[in-house]
């Protein structure tokens, strides 16, 4: 297992809700990092932000560790949930409330009924 492996594994395992992304929570890089870290941030979740810009092995072994050619990506309790497009349905079907729900992930439900009424 690489150095690069093994910190994205012990990242994963040691927090519940992880994204990996261009940038902070706070101060995104890109736009696909932008829409699911302000998901994240107005729902109120929270997660642990990995900006893979700040190191060239986290970035390329992220896409190794999960098979997933892009960036953002999310996880849930150790399990891959996908990228931008993946969140952005899941958010406005509601099927990121039950993954949350299923999992013990603490959110605030009127905000996630808010980002469906908005763009509904």
């Amino acid at each position: 297992m690489t150095d690069a492996n093994a910190q994205i594994q012990e990242t994963v395992d040691n927090n519940d809700v992880v994204l990996f992304m261009k940038g902070t929570a706070s101060m995104p890089q890109c736009g696909f990092s932008s829409r699911v870290a302000g998901v994240l941030n107005y729902m109120g979740v929270n997660f642990a932000d990995v900006n893979v810009l700040a190191d060239d092995a986290i970035r390329q072994g992220i896409k190794d560790y999960s098979d997933w050619p892009t960036i953002p990506q999310l996880y849930v309790k150790g399990e891959f949930v996908g990228g931008c497009d993946i969140i952005t349905e899941m958010t406005l079907s509601g099927e990121l409330d039950t993954l949350f729900d299923e999992n013990g992930v603490t959110y605030d439900k009127d905000a996630a009924a808010k980002i469906r009424e908005a763009n509904g």
